[in-house]
């Protein structure tokens, strides 16, 4: 068989590939760091990101990118969002004619906040077929074999079907959408409202506040998928509600835990040095706040989730000037 690639030997990236293996697919699993794919082809794991779980058989680490790019057709970007634009551009011209791309990355590109698929098509062609994997997937649960779900969007469709058969087995249900838009925004803006629901737990203000701001998060959500002609549908699925849910509520989840540190007094500094990878909503708070102005919608949460990160506002300030909105009839804040 052909083999796979996922170029991002991270967490994520490392996971889908021993997901790819579980399913009888080989893939070429390529990094940056060429003395970290030596170390993981010597012991058979990834122990910077996945401690002991264990790469199976089907997996070849490999350094060589250009070798990787001549030997795959499907290749499953994995890299953070803010790498994500200058990565796609040196794929410019390196690619077989038949290449396909497979989004693993959440978020939005930072200068333009345009959703990654239009960087994609930007950046090497409106004519390459791609697709977004989207949906509630811890890395290290996925790569423990714990079961979960996720969405596939693609363009063309059809492409959706081909990932989802390469990605659903025993361990993953895979379902398809058409609506490339709403599964990106989804997976994007959940990052920003989960380091909102971590700073008010970080702060004490307990298990009703959380569910408050997680349920008015899905609003924001909606006004801006309903402004941007994202589908409602696919907000409520699991690249929307589903992942909105998870980011928020465990710990696992880095930008749950940038919030929590920053409630705690942190820094964003030492923060993210504490935790040590991508946080990607803390790139994504930027980007958002361009993205209300486009569509000119109202995202209260988002917004003082950017004033903490990049305005020197301190997070109970923010919670205060939160509260202090004027009362509003709800439904009318969906825009449905």
């Amino acid at each position: 068989m052909r083999p796979l690639a996922v170029l991002g030997a991270g967490s994520w990236g490392t996971a889908v590939a021993i997901l790819l293996a579980h399913n009888g697919h080989r893939s070429l699993l390529w990094g940056r760091d060429a003395a970290q794919l030596e170390q993981i082809a010597k012991t058979r794991r990834n122990a910077a990101y996945l401690g002991t779980v264990a790469l199976p058989a089907g997996i070849t680490p490999c350094a060589d990118l250009d070798s990787v790019l001549r030997q795959a057709r499907d290749l499953f970007i994995a890299v953070p969002s803010a790498a994500f634009p200058a990565f796609v551009a040196g794929l410019r011209g390196r690619l077989r004619p038949d290449a396909r791309l497979v989004s693993l990355t959440k978020g939005l590109e930072l200068e333009t906040a345009d959703t990654l698929d239009s960087v994609v098509a930007r950046c090497l062609g409106d004519t390459i077929e791609q697709a977004v994997v989207s949906g509630p997937t811890f890395a290290r649960e996925v790569a423990r074999g714990l079961p979960t779900a996720v969405t596939v969007a693609a363009r063309p469709a059809a492409f959706a079907e081909t990932v989802a058969g390469w990605l659903h087995g025993v361990q993953l249900r895979a379902y398809t959408s058409d609506d490339l838009l709403g599964v990106e925004l989804g997976g994007a803006l959940k990052n920003v409202l989960a380091i909102a629901v971590g700073i008010a737990d970080g702060l004490g203000m307990g298990a009703n506040a959380r569910a408050a701001l997680i349920t008015r998060g899905l609003a924001e959500l909606s006004r801006l998928y309903h402004a941007a002609g994202a589908r409602t549908e696919t907000l409520m699925g699991l690249s929307g509600l589903g992942d909105l849910v998870l980011t928020c509520t465990d710990d696992q989840s880095r930008n749950r835990r940038l919030g929590l540190a920053l409630g705690r007094g942190s820094t964003l500094e030492m923060a993210l040095d504490e935790i040590g990878q991508a946080v990607e909503g803390a790139t994504t708070a930027r980007s958002v706040m361009r993205l209300a102005q486009r569509y000119a919608v109202e995202l209260p949460i988002c917004e003082w989730v950017h004033r903490v990160l990049y305005e020197g506002v301190a997070a109970r300030e923010a919670v205060a000037q939160l509260l202090a909105r004027e009362p509003k009839a709800e439904a009318a804040t969906f825009g449905l």
